[in-house]
């Protein structure tokens, strides 16, 4: 199942260093991928859960909450070889003229405190720090304020 290869790509780097062997660790990030899933369903009911493609080839994901007036990113993903190629700026760039195209206050998301290159991303795309925690960081993009950045000066 791709979800579950992708999820994989998102945990191997750290499992890397663990002495098990290659099946026990495959079994515990299965067993880590379907606690996630439903607790993001759970959680979450009113998210779309996405599939990303470029043309029929599954790419990634996006698991993302429309359904509330600050949109909710609560996820966001691709293959290794999908990475660092702007596939994520041009798809947050989307979500944000959507969020703003639809009234939505703006955008929350979580990103964990070691990730640098995504945190770098969201700053260039306006998101701030709101709250950070031991293991995450909370930022959020408002679509107001991002609005009277790039609207220009008054005539």
């Amino acid at each position: 199942m791709f979800l579950r290869q992708l999820y994989w790509s998102f945990r191997m780097e750290e499992m890397e260093p663990v002495s098990w062997p290659q099946e026990m660790k495959r079994a515990f990030i299965d067993r880590q991928f379907d606690l996630q899933h439903r607790h993001y369903v759970a959680r979450f009911a009113e998210a779309d859960f996405l599939v990303l493609l470029h043309g029929t080839e599954p790419i990634g994901r996006l698991y993302v909450d429309a359904s509330v007036e600050r949109w909710h990113i609560i996820d966001i993903g691709f293959l290794p070889q999908w990475r660092n190629l702007g596939n994520g700026q041009a798809l947050l760039k989307a979500i944000q003229h959507r969020a703003r195209a639809c009234s939505a206050s703006g955008i929350l998301l979580h990103v964990e405190r070691h990730n640098a290159r995504a945190q770098a991303l969201y700053r260039s795309l306006h998101f701030c720090e709101t709250e950070a925690g031991d293991t995450h960081i909370q930022m959020q993009w408002a679509a107001s304020r991002a609005s009277a950045a790039t609207a220009g000066p008054a005539s």
